[in-house]
Protein backbone atom coordinates (compact mmCIF):
# COMPACT_ATOMS: atom_id res chain seq x y z
CA UNK A 1 0.00 0.00 0.00
CA UNK A 2 1.80 3.41 -1.07
CA UNK A 3 1.18 6.00 1.64
CA UNK A 4 -0.46 9.53 1.01
CA UNK A 5 -0.45 12.77 2.56
CA UNK A 6 1.43 16.29 2.19
CA UNK A 7 4.00 17.98 4.39
CA UNK A 8 4.62 21.68 4.22
CA UNK A 9 7.42 23.26 5.10
CA UNK A 10 7.98 27.30 5.84
CA UNK A 11 11.57 28.14 5.55
CA UNK A 12 13.77 31.64 6.40
CA UNK A 13 15.56 32.70 2.96
CA UNK A 14 18.48 30.93 4.63
CA UNK A 15 21.00 28.33 2.75
CA UNK A 16 21.51 27.04 6.32
CA UNK A 17 18.00 25.86 6.11
CA UNK A 18 18.66 24.20 2.92
CA UNK A 19 19.47 20.15 4.49
CA UNK A 20 16.83 20.62 6.48
CA UNK A 21 14.73 20.44 3.48
CA UNK A 22 16.72 17.65 1.70
CA UNK A 23 16.53 16.00 4.91
CA UNK A 24 12.77 15.87 5.10
CA UNK A 25 12.21 15.46 1.22
CA UNK A 26 14.08 12.37 1.58
CA UNK A 27 12.31 10.83 4.36
CA UNK A 28 8.89 11.59 2.78
CA UNK A 29 9.68 10.22 -0.46
CA UNK A 30 11.42 6.87 1.46
CA UNK A 31 8.16 6.32 2.96
CA UNK A 32 6.85 4.60 -0.24
CA UNK A 33 8.76 1.62 -1.62
CA UNK A 34 8.25 3.10 -5.46
CA UNK A 35 11.38 5.30 -5.38
CA UNK A 36 14.79 3.60 -5.42
CA UNK A 37 17.88 5.25 -3.17
CA UNK A 38 18.84 6.69 -6.75
CA UNK A 39 15.62 8.24 -7.52
CA UNK A 40 15.58 9.66 -3.89
CA UNK A 41 19.01 11.26 -4.36
CA UNK A 42 18.02 12.56 -7.83
CA UNK A 43 14.60 14.44 -5.98
CA UNK A 44 16.66 15.82 -3.31
CA UNK A 45 19.06 17.37 -5.53
CA UNK A 46 16.28 18.72 -7.87
CA UNK A 47 14.62 20.29 -4.77
CA UNK A 48 18.44 21.60 -3.73
CA UNK A 49 18.31 23.45 -6.50
CA UNK A 50 14.49 24.88 -6.33
CA UNK A 51 15.29 26.15 -2.94
CA UNK A 52 18.42 27.51 -3.50
CA UNK A 53 16.91 29.60 -6.60
CA UNK A 54 13.96 30.40 -4.34
CA UNK A 55 16.42 31.66 -1.64
CA UNK A 56 18.46 33.59 -4.04
CA UNK A 57 15.45 34.85 -5.58
CA UNK A 58 14.15 36.51 -2.05
CA UNK A 59 17.36 37.44 -0.88
CA UNK A 60 18.21 39.75 -4.56
CA UNK A 61 14.61 41.25 -3.95
CA UNK A 62 15.58 42.03 -0.07
CA UNK A 63 12.22 40.42 0.44
CA UNK A 64 11.54 38.72 4.11
CA UNK A 65 9.80 36.21 3.75
CA UNK A 66 9.44 32.27 4.01
CA UNK A 67 10.06 30.11 0.93
CA UNK A 68 7.28 27.80 0.94
CA UNK A 69 8.12 23.53 -0.02
CA UNK A 70 5.16 21.38 -0.41
CA UNK A 71 5.54 18.22 -0.77
CA UNK A 72 2.61 16.10 -1.74
CA UNK A 73 2.95 12.12 -1.65
CA UNK A 74 0.49 11.07 -4.08
CA UNK A 75 -0.72 7.55 -4.97
CA UNK A 76 2.01 7.49 -8.20
CA UNK A 77 4.15 9.85 -8.01
CA UNK A 78 5.77 12.59 -5.39
CA UNK A 79 5.37 16.17 -5.76
CA UNK A 80 7.30 19.09 -4.66
CA UNK A 81 5.86 22.37 -4.95
CA UNK A 82 8.46 25.76 -4.52
CA UNK A 83 7.35 28.80 -3.93
CA UNK A 84 8.86 31.97 -3.28
CA UNK A 85 8.41 35.86 -2.92
CA UNK A 86 11.24 37.20 -5.58
CA UNK A 87 10.60 39.12 -8.49
CA UNK A 88 10.72 35.83 -10.39
CA UNK A 89 11.65 35.00 -14.20
CA UNK A 90 11.70 34.07 -17.75
CA UNK A 91 12.02 30.29 -17.86
CA UNK A 92 12.14 30.08 -21.42
CA UNK A 93 15.29 32.92 -21.42
CA UNK A 94 17.43 30.46 -19.47
CA UNK A 95 19.93 29.38 -22.14
CA UNK A 96 20.10 25.89 -22.19
CA UNK A 97 23.06 23.80 -21.46
CA UNK A 98 25.77 22.54 -23.66
CA UNK A 99 26.93 18.96 -23.49
CA UNK A 100 28.46 17.77 -20.51
CA UNK A 101 31.99 17.26 -23.23
CA UNK A 102 32.10 20.58 -24.70
CA UNK A 103 34.35 22.70 -23.57
CA UNK A 104 31.54 25.32 -23.18
CA UNK A 105 30.24 24.18 -20.82
CA UNK A 106 33.15 25.16 -18.14
CA UNK A 107 31.38 28.69 -18.88
CA UNK A 108 28.80 27.32 -16.38
CA UNK A 109 29.71 28.10 -12.97
CA UNK A 110 26.06 28.95 -11.99
CA UNK A 111 22.89 28.95 -13.61
CA UNK A 112 22.64 24.87 -13.61
CA UNK A 113 19.32 24.39 -11.54
CA UNK A 114 16.70 24.60 -13.91
CA UNK A 115 18.71 22.27 -16.22
CA UNK A 116 19.24 19.61 -13.49
CA UNK A 117 15.58 20.13 -12.63
CA UNK A 118 14.42 19.44 -15.67
CA UNK A 119 16.53 16.46 -16.16
CA UNK A 120 16.08 14.84 -12.35
CA UNK A 121 12.25 15.28 -12.29
CA UNK A 122 9.90 13.08 -14.62
CA UNK A 123 8.19 17.09 -14.85
CA UNK A 124 9.29 20.24 -13.91
CA UNK A 125 7.10 23.29 -14.22
CA UNK A 126 7.66 27.07 -13.36
CA UNK A 127 5.15 29.98 -12.71
CA UNK A 128 6.20 33.09 -12.51
CA UNK A 129 4.74 36.37 -12.04
CA UNK A 130 5.55 39.87 -10.29
CA UNK A 131 4.49 38.27 -6.80
CA UNK A 132 7.03 35.24 -7.04
CA UNK A 133 8.11 31.92 -8.54
CA UNK A 134 6.55 28.46 -8.11
CA UNK A 135 8.76 25.56 -9.17
CA UNK A 136 6.61 22.36 -9.28
CA UNK A 137 8.77 18.98 -9.72
CA UNK A 138 6.87 15.26 -10.22
CA UNK A 139 8.70 12.46 -9.87
CA UNK A 140 6.78 9.29 -10.94
CA UNK A 141 6.60 5.79 -8.67
CA UNK A 142 8.18 2.61 -10.70
CA UNK A 143 5.65 1.29 -13.23
CA UNK A 144 3.98 4.78 -13.53
CA UNK A 145 6.26 6.55 -16.13
CA UNK A 146 4.56 7.19 -18.84
CA UNK A 147 6.90 5.65 -22.32
CA UNK A 148 6.15 7.92 -25.27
Amino acid sequence: MKAEGVVELLIPARPEYLQLVRTVIGETAAVDLGLDAERIADLRLAVSEAVTNAIEAQVMSGVDDRVVVRCNLAAEQIEIEVTDRGEGFDPDGVRALPDVESPERLEYESGLGLSLMRRLADETTVETSVDGTAVRLVVRFSGTTDET
